[in-house]
């Protein structure tokens, strides 16, 4: 039977809000009467359908302009937002759906704190851990970042990133300066990150944060981006040139998309192949474009996640090649 509450008003709607830690909202989709009886928890997790002719003032307020559009609201904010009719995204938000509901309240929707190795942007999947704290920061190696900016062991920071505690992407004071917590491509557009790890790993994905300035007014076309295309290569002994990255066949590849990115946290989570990432000593991450017409991008943090292996001897990193000589 469906759980689906059909709302009847502007204010029925903000009364939900109030009474439920996730809610979710559809302007009509065959699939969705199937996700509210499979998903919905009391006061937990709540499926919502909105008549748009009827409750103006409800899509009106959200800018609901096209049918169907996909809401997620985590404490009375929205987090998520998929409009249309695309298999892919409604895949991706029935994992979401499906992980919030598992887990203990937060997976999957908004900044989470793992007093483990430190913050998270969105919540882990049942199963998998944030192995972040096996990276070697030691080795870690950034091309083209800019030097004003902070560095590769920066994005591995365990702490919140500044902007998101009000300081609206301009850094944190620290003995009376502002340090930048955040890295920024220099020349173009393009990062070329080398990460080497303490043990071999299986990866299940990363979690990418990056946080532009909103507001930027008059200097709009001198903000920096959030990446789009973003290359992987797994068991690199080194960070690759940029030249030699366009002649080697990446592990894998992925185009980011803005409905992508968590609207409370701007974090996107990349899903990887995982037979691909069954025994990684390294990665490089290739940020081959950013969203826009920009000539800088921005990264805020990153996130593996995982499961641990085995530990590996360090300044014994080997490369893993497909071709006879590599």
């Amino acid at each position: 039977m469906s759980k689906t509450v059909l709302v009847s008003s502007a204010s029925h709607f903000n009364q939900l809000l109030s009474s439920t830690k996730i809610l979710v909202t559809d302007s009509i989709a065959p699939i969705y009467e199937q996700l509210s009886a499979q998903l919905s928890r009391p006061q937990k997790v709540t499926f919502a359908k909105v008549d748009t002719e009827r409750q103006k003032e409800v899509a009106q307020k959200y800018n609901v302009a096209s049918l169907p559009t996909f809401m997620i609201f985590k404490d009375q904010h929205v987090v998520s937002t998929v409009q249309g009719a695309d298999p892919r995204k409604l895949s991706e938000l029935v994992k979401k759906i499906a992980a919030e509901a598992d887990s203990d309240g937060l997976g999957g929707f908004g900044e989470v704190s793992d007093s483990g190795t430190g913050w998270l942007g969105i919540g882990l999947l049942k199963g998998y851990d944030n192995v972040t704290d096996q990276v070697d920061v030691r080795g870690l190696d950034l091309l083209n970042a800019d030097s004003n900016f902070g560095s590769a062991r920066t994005l591995f920071d365990p702490s919140k990133p500044s902007a998101l505690q009000g300081g609206k992407g301009k850094g944190r004071a620290q003995a009376g300066e502002e340090t930048k917590d955040w890295a920024e491509s220099d020349t173009d557009e393009q990062l070329m990150l080398f990460i080497p790890f303490q043990s071999t790993l299986k990866v299940h994905s990363l979690h990418i944060t990056s946080l532009p300035p909103k507001d930027t007014g008059a200097e709009a076309d001198e903000a920096p981006m959030r990446p789009k295309t973003v290359q992987l290569y797994s068991n690199r002994a080194h960070v690759l040139g940029f030249e030699e990255a366009d002649d080697i066949e990446a592990t894998q590849a992925v185009t980011l998309q803005p409905e992508d990115w968590d609207a409370a946290t701007g974090t996107v989570k990349v899903d990887l192949r995982y037979v691909k990432f069954q025994n990684v000593s390294s990665l490089v991450l290739f940020v081959v474009d950013g969203e826009g017409d920009g000539e800088r991008v921005r990264i805020d943090r990153l996130r593996i996640v995982g499961e641990k292996g085995s530990k590996r001897e360090l300044g014994k990193l080997e490369k893993i090649g497909d071709e006879t000589g590599e």
